[in-house]
């Protein structure tokens, strides 16, 4: 048995694990999804000032108050920074990293470094009314669709759990200082289809930090892979565990 504690991206909830768990638990495996705040069921917690380091908090505190270990440690998206600093502070308790189609940050970069295009979206936030609201990417003609989402019903129930995300998570550096940090295995995770115009994918280094050859794997399908090949990305997970 494993114990698996997923990370949700920007925008969305722990609720967008929902078709995964079941997978993860009915071959015994133990699974953790929490909303980071200002998401789901802590959505009443957004606000201007909730940043990367609450949400890196949020996940050290759940694996220090579950006394969690051996923990397969999963980021989608904008939770690659997250997990990557969550594991900087907390990295005897982690037996690996999984970067789900996600961004892979160096010591001191925030997303605006390792997704460029995350600037834009910063300053349309700052012109708006809000001066600090990122709302949800708009849906894109297919293969696009909401996140890579395109069945109108998945469309509809993803966009109904999405919130706005706060720039402040989007401009704050992550620490990254640990040496014991490189020692943990890491897996790289692609999405291949539909990527949007502007997205950039940091090539994955053939030799990791902790000097094992690169291990990606690879879905054909969108973004939000959980939720349009839920059963291929469980089995995936389970070969980590």
């Amino acid at each position: 048995m494993s114990t698996y504690l997923l990370v949700h991206g920007a925008w969305h909830s722990g609720a967008c694990w929902e078709r995964v768990v079941p997978l993860l638990t009915a071959a015994g495996h133990r699974v953790f999804t929490p909303s980071l705040t200002g998401y789901g069921d802590r959505a009443h917690l957004l606000g201007p000032g909730v940043g990367l380091d609450d949400h890196v908090d949020d996940v050290v505190r759940l694996i220090v108050e579950e006394d969690l270990t051996e923990v397969v440690l999963v980021g989608h998206s904008y939770a690659g920074l997250v997990v990557s600093a969550a594991a900087n502070a907390v990295p005897d308790r982690i037996a690996r990293l999984v970067y789900l189609d996600a961004m892979v940050p160096r010591d001191g970069e925030s997303a605006v470094d390792v997704q460029p295009m995350s600037q834009a979206l910063i300053d349309l936030a700052l012109r708006s009314d809000s001066g600090w609201r990122v709302p949800p990417l708009p849906e894109l003609p297919p293969p696009m669709g909401l996140f890579g989402v395109t069945d109108p019903a998945d469309v509809a129930w993803l966009r109904s759990t999405l919130s706005d995300q706060p720039v402040r998570c989007l401009q704050q550096p992550v620490r990254l200082d640990n040496p014991a940090l490189d020692t943990i295995p890491r897996t790289h995770i692609h999405c291949l289809a539909g990527v949007p115009e502007g997205i950039v994918r940091r090539p994955v280094p053939a030799i990791q930090p902790n000097g094992d050859r690169a291990d990606v794997r690879s879905l054909p399908t969108g973004h939000d892979c959980m939720i349009t090949m839920p059963r291929e990305l469980a089995g995936l997970l389970a070969e980590l565990g």
